[in-house]
């Protein structure tokens, strides 16, 4: 028996377990130390390189970038407790409804302002599969259109930062970029940030948003009977000055909070990590002011101070830690921390509200969302590694320079490389989370695949090679008969809606993500234009 089919059966395997339902973390690491001690005894395999494993463990621990994992897990479900959604879907379902497919664009726009406010992919979907499906049904939109609005809608968390997602494949792509210029001989290579990743995201994000109110614009035109505007008498129920003041009010916090993390992450105001700490005390203090909105002072006074603090960081040197300081940076300073204190203050009004307001269950808010984002970061790092230890064992079986070779010696080059790569990637989205693709897969093919020449003398792009992925695993998990966004769906659909109905419905937004990904293919400068603008990449 060859390494080379050690490394099949053990991939093989470890497919096939995660495809029975095994814990994926148990199953990653288990399967490569089956693996590894089989390929010990038959002389394969130098179990040495497992000394390496914990060397991997500290480097985890050890990462910032990934710290902001929990925090926008945090921040998410958050914003998810605290009724967001529900006040911007019923407003803006006011603002739309009056135009031909008007709760379909108030699906998209609100499925937009959650994926920058929140990133959870299931959480939106079911959310507003509970609110908008059964109001579009009763109105008599056709429910195949309406299913796939309210699935096509939940998935832009994958892909609008500031997306779980994309922090995580930023810093695999960060590694997998190092890895290839090493292999090329240049050991002072640029590096490649999560933040890049953000800011190539976020136009093709747009885009995808664009195109999905153009599809719904195109639907109620040529069929406004299965897409019909709402009477304009059950709409507004109060003058036309108080429902836009409402409105106003409504989107004023979210959007607040969007631009303090995404604007300080796009802005090099503050790192990925940085930004989510900053959402998660927005996100406290969002949650404090929708349980008692009339006695919120203090919650204001701490907004204005966090967005005030953002002005002064950008225009002043707040470093305390430098032998000369100017008195104007002096004077910045002082009034930083003077605001910082009022921060403070907000953010433990909301943090006494969240622990006083009880949900459903009787578990005070903050507990709730507290274990909830224990639970979920538990799973990611868990994963991770599991993850580290598959990734070091099928490297000590060669699997690397085998995947590479493969490869390379693909009919196409590079283009029948990255098509390979991404059908791949593809198909595992219909049966396993992002999680253990960007974990398993990412690492072993991206080094190789940063070393190829899309054009004479030009080496593909890490930000466009992100961008690209992420878009890939957001149509796979749209995509019929397994997408996971589908069956998030069809767990909360009303009886009358059939599987069919969904299925259905999501295909012309399928046809949209695949038709993203070629515009992306042939103008990659939709992803890597404002990096470059940005952070002069």
């Amino acid at each position: 028996m060859s390494p080379e089919i050690m490394v099949i059966l053990m991939f093989v395997t470890t497919i096939g377990l995660l495809i029975l339902g095994y814990p994926v973390a148990f199953t990653l690491a288990g399967s490569a130390l089956i693996f590894a001690g089989i390929g010990s005894l038959l002389g394969m395999f130098d179990l040495s390189l497992l000394s390496a494993f914990p060397q991997r463990i500290f480097s985890t621990m050890s990462s910032e970038v990934l710290v902001a994992v929990p925090l926008f897990v945090f921040m998410g479900v958050m914003l998810e407790r605290s009724k967001v959604a529900e006040e911007l879907l019923d407003n803006m379902g006011r603002a739309f409804g009056a135009l031909p497919g008007g709760l379909a664009y108030s699906v998209t726009v609100v499925g937009a302002l959650l994926a920058a406010s929140t990133g959870i992919v299931g959480a939106t979907v079911v959310t507003m599969g509970l609110l908008s499906l059964p109001t579009m049904i009763r109105r008599g939109y056709n429910i195949p259109f309406a299913c796939g609005s309210i699935s096509a809608s939940g998935t832009l968390g994958q892909i609008i930062p500031p997306s779980i997602v994309l922090v995580l494949l930023g810093d695999q792509l960060s590694t997998a970029f190092q890895n290839a210029q090493f292999e090329m001989g240049n050991f002072s290579p640029d590096t490649v940030s999560v933040n890049d990743l953000f800011a190539g995201a976020l136009l093709p994000g747009l885009m995808l948003v664009g195109m999905y109110l153009l599809y719904q614009a195109l639907f109620a035109t040529v069929k406004p009977h299965e897409a019909p505007p709402v009477p304009a008498d059950e709409l507004i129920d109060e003058d036309r000055a108080t429902f836009f003041k409402r409105l106003a009010g409504t989107l004023f916090a979210p959007l607040i909070l969007i631009v303090a993390v995404l604007g300080s992450i796009l802005g090099g105001l503050a790192s990925p990590t940085e930004a989510a700490s900053v959402g998660a005390v927005g996100a406290i203090m969002l949650a404090g002011y929708k349980i008692d909105p009339k006695r919120s002072f203090w919650l204001f006074a701490g907004a204005a101070a966090l967005f005030a603090l953002f002005i002064i960081t950008f225009f002043f040197d707040l470093r305390m830690q430098r032998d000369v300081i100017p008195a104007s940076d002096w004077v910045a300073i002082i009034v930083a921390l003077a605001l910082s204190a009022v921060l403070a203050i907000g953010m433990w009004v909301g943090v006494v509200r969240t622990m006083q307001q009880r949900d459903a269950q009787g578990t005070p808010v903050l507990a709730a969302v507290g274990r909830s984002t224990v639970q979920i970061s538990s799973m990611v790092f868990i994963i991770l590694v599991g993850a580290s230890m598959f990734s070091l064992v099928f490297r000590g079986f060669g699997g690397d320079e085998m995947i590479e070779e493969f490869l390379k010696q693909l009919p196409g080059g590079v283009i029948g490389a990255l098509l390979l790569v991404m059908g791949v990637m593809f198909i595992m989205g219909f049966f396993l989370d992002f999680l253990e693709i960007i974990f398993i897969v990412v690492p072993i093919v991206s080094p190789i695949l940063l070393q190829m020449e899309v054009a004479p003398g030009e080496l593909m792009s890490p930000v466009w090679l992100g961008v690209m992925m992420g878009i890939n695993l957001q149509t796979s998990f749209l995509t019929p008969p397994f997408g996971f966004a589908l069956f998030y769906l069809r767990g909360v659909a009303p009886k009358q809606v059939k599987t069919s109905h969904i299925y259905s419905g999501v295909i012309p937004f399928v046809a949209i993500q695949v038709l993203a990904l070629v515009l992306l293919w042939f103008f990659p400068e939709i992803a890597t234009w404002l990096p470059g603008v940005l952070y002069e990449k």
